[in-house]
């Protein structure tokens, strides 16, 4: 598999995982996390809501590892499918994997053409719905909201007017002459990562998975998150500090190293933060 996880020996250092235990890789991706667990001795329920992540990990043919086609904030239901009711640990690597972003196809890209999808699983929702039939005021308020996009109502305004936009270098070059060309990095940016937080009801199925951990977590064990991004990494901040059974293991978030950062650009903005279960289980 073509895929780098980003802050790798952190992440399963965190975990501490110990040997016959079982773990909970919320985003199984490339799998990278997922084989570092298992090579550890620990055993695995990974999930992903994209049939093709489980299908590349079917390939590969793990032992210990139990693939579970589902977005990860389904993980108590899922669990309790499948006769477990607690964990010892679980790991998530948020955002949008490298298959993704490099996949024309599936439309996260706004430096490749392709079509508006932006869906990470098979939801019915797409960005080409939002960006095409919502109204002005909605938009800019996505934009805003999940983008923190200062230009939120000029975008908005200029997509309305440019309607329809079915590819993702279509909606880059509106957004690029809503802008004025003026952005040091790609103007479209914040835009597409606005629209894809919102398809995909991202910070919703955060809060899902870490009010699930808080119920399935053993009493010791490890909930380890990796974010790319403020929205993100303010949520799962906000939530660890509030809880009243996670403690917070890392004042200050982890960070990839200066060699990680050139060798994986991907990785520069990722940030890792851990909490340990501090009294019983599930009651």
């Amino acid at each position: 598999m073509n895929h780098t996880s980003v802050l790798y020996r952190e992440a399963l250092d965190w975990l501490a995982v110990r040997p016959g235990g079982v773990y909970v890789d919320a985003t199984l991706g490339g799998a990278g996390h997922t084989q570092g667990i298992l090579e550890r001795g620990g055993r695995v329920i990974a999930f992903d809501q994209d049939p093709e992540a489980i299908a590349r990990a079917e390939e590969l043919g793990l032992a210990n590892l139990t693939l579970v086609e589902a977005n990860f904030r389904e993980l108590v239901p899922e669990l309790q499918r499948r006769g477990l009711r607690q964990v010892d640990g679980i790991l998530a690597d948020l955002g949008v994997s490298s298959f993704h972003f490099d996949d024309a196809r599936r439309g996260f890209s706004y430096q490749q053409e392709g079509p508006l999808d932006m869906r990470m699983g098979t939801g019915a929702l797409t960005a080409a719905e939002v960006v095409n039939s919502y109204p002005e005021e909605e938009i800019a308020e996505i934009l805003y909201r999940y983008g923190e996009e200062p230009r939120s109502r000029r975008i908005a305004r200029f997509i309305v007017e440019n309607r329809p936009i079915v590819t993702t270098t279509q909606l880059a070059e509106v957004i690029r002459r809503a802008t004025g060309y003026r952005e040091a990095g790609h103007p479209a940016r914040k835009t597409f990562q606005a629209l894809r937080i919102y398809v995909n009801d991202e910070l919703g199925a955060l809060e899902a998975l870490l009010r699930g951990a808080e119920e399935v977590l053993k009493p010791g064990g490890r909930l380890v998150i990796i974010s790319f991004h403020s929205l993100e990494d303010r949520l799962v901040k906000h939530f660890l500090r509030d809880s009243s059974v996670l403690k917070p293991l890392t004042k200050k978030p982890i960070t990839p190293s200066e060699s990680e950062q050139r060798a994986n650009p991907r990785a520069r903005s990722a940030k890792l933060r851990v909490a340990e279960r501090i009294d019983g289980g599930i009651a």
